[in-house]
């Protein structure tokens, strides 16, 4: 428990500090090395997108839901929609925030790991070290991959209820409503792609996060 406590106080504190490097220096003297906190910021990365796929959804049925609208309160059916494209906004930032943790402590880990493997005398221990910095920064580099194509579809669903909001937001009435629905069968195919998407990449993290506990 105290270690823990240790470990909060000094990430708190460096991190407000903005300086990565002392971070990691200060983090490692407590016990918790770059791979840790590679692993850490892998799986908040996988949880944030998990977290963007449920609300992606909810801003679709919350849309879907005001474009059927059939009396009520339009404005309040609006406003929730509104909500929804907002929250998704704000997931999205979130993905893109924990992809450059990510990729920040990566760079750090593999910069570390080839100074340390220059290190080792023995040959035959600085191959074995060579071939496994490799294997790992191929997973890596394949699972950075899926998460920034994961990451690219998310603007285009974004800027696509933008508009419709917007638009909505000037001609709240029946006509408008009827006039964005041809937009709408686009937006579903949009937002199935991304979800799609961040299922491969979600699935890519779970394997990356076996395969550097097992080394």
């Amino acid at each position: 428990m105290k270690r823990y406590l240790s470990i909060a106080i000094v990430a708190t504190s460096l991190l407000l500090t903005g300086c990565q490097s002392a971070y990691y220096g200060a983090m490692e003297k407590v016990g918790y090395h770059k791979r840790d906190i590679m692993v850490d910021r892998v799986t908040d990365a996988k949880e944030s997108q998990e977290e963007a796929q449920e609300q992606f959804s909810s801003a679709l049925a919350e849309m879907q839901a005001l474009l059927n609208h059939d009396g009520g309160n339009l404005e309040a059916a609006y406003n929730k929609a509104k909500d929804e494209y907002e929250s998704s906004q704000d997931a999205a930032d979130d993905v893109s925030n924990r992809i450059d943790k990510v990729e920040d402590v990566a760079e750090a880990l593999f910069d570390e790991w080839q100074t340390e493997i220059g290190e080792i005398s023995k040959a035959s221990l600085r191959r074995s070290s060579e071939s496994k910095l490799r294997e790992t920064q191929r997973s890596y580099e394949q699972l950075v991959r899926t998460m920034k194509r994961a990451e690219s579809k998310m603007a285009p669903v974004l800027t696509a209820m933008k508009d419709n909001m917007l638009y909505l937001k000037h001609n709240l009435n029946a006509q408008a409503i009827g006039a964005i629905k041809g937009e709408f069968a686009s937006l579903q195919t949009d937002i199935s792609g991304l979800i799609k998407e961040m299922n491969k990449s979600i699935e890519e993290s779970t394997k990356f996060i076996a395969s550097i506990e097992g080394n």
